[in-house]
């Protein structure tokens, strides 16, 4: 069973995975909590920026298959996949603080979140296939689009584990970090983000989505001006428009 740990660090809200032999393995229970929780946090007034982290051994390795081979059905499925949207819609911005293993739903949660910092005993993997499944909660369609299509073809259809160094190197993760010094560092960029006006912090998140999502040049442009005119619109602008000029 992995337990879903919540705190808050001032305008960041902290969550962490923890199980007993800390591989942090994933069921339907540990959906529904994390959903839930990111719920809370997104709501919040207090609340700029989210971290998700696993432990050092293991961001997530993946699926709590027992639990899974014996409870699975088609409600269960779709309450899970539901439950997994949560964390991909999140509306505040989103950063994974990756250790260790991030393998199967591990290695998806970490690409639904807005950026990937990770220590450099890092390894990526979509092991599925060697299941005889496929890849059920986004890789098909987040990991193209993060790596390019003979990438994500090589790791999904071989389950071939990625390193950390290589991750870096062609974009999948933000930052390679040394492990002693990974949870500051991602703080660190958390707070940084959290001190950004919420309005903009937001709305960028969302174009730069949109953007990532391959929407037509066009669209995509006529939606940013569309947010951007809103902005500039807002009472938020406005006041540290002027801020800034008092400095």
């Amino acid at each position: 069973m992995t337990d879903v740990k919540v705190e808050k660090k001032g305008a960041i809200g902290l969550i962490t995975l923890t199980s007993k032999d800390n591989l942090n393995r994933i069921d339907s229970q540990t959906l529904e909590s994390l959903a839930a929780e990111i719920d809370h946090l997104d709501l919040s007034d207090e609340i700029k920026v989210i971290v998700l982290r696993g432990s050092e051994k293991a961001f997530s390795a993946g699926i709590n298959a027992t639990e899974f081979v014996k409870t699975v059905n088609a409600s269960i499925l779709e309450d899970m996949t539901d439950n997994f949207s949560k964390l991909a819609d999140v509306k505040k911005p989103i950063i994974a603080e990756v250790s260790g293993y991030a393998i199967g739903i591990g290695f998806e949660m970490a690409m639904a979140c807005d950026m990937i910092f990770c220590a450099e005993n890092s390894w990526f993997s979509m092991p599925d296939l060697c299941l005889g499944t496929v890849p059920g909660f986004g890789a098909t369609q987040r990991l193209p689009k993060a790596v390019g299509k003979a990438k994500a073809m090589e790791m999904i259809l071989s389950g071939r584990a990625m390193g950390a160094a290589e991750a870096e190197r062609i974009g999948l993760v933000s930052r390679i970090i040394p492990l002693m010094y990974l949870h500051d560092e991602t703080m660190k960029a958390a707070e940084k983000i959290a001190s950004m006006p919420d309005l903009a912090t937001n709305t960028s998140k969302e174009l730069i989505k949109t953007a990532a999502g391959n929407t037509d040049l066009e669209e995509g442009l006529e939606i940013e001006k569309q947010v951007y005119k809103s902005a500039l619109e807002s009472d938020e602008f406005r006041i540290n428009l002027e801020n800034m000029i008092k400095k």
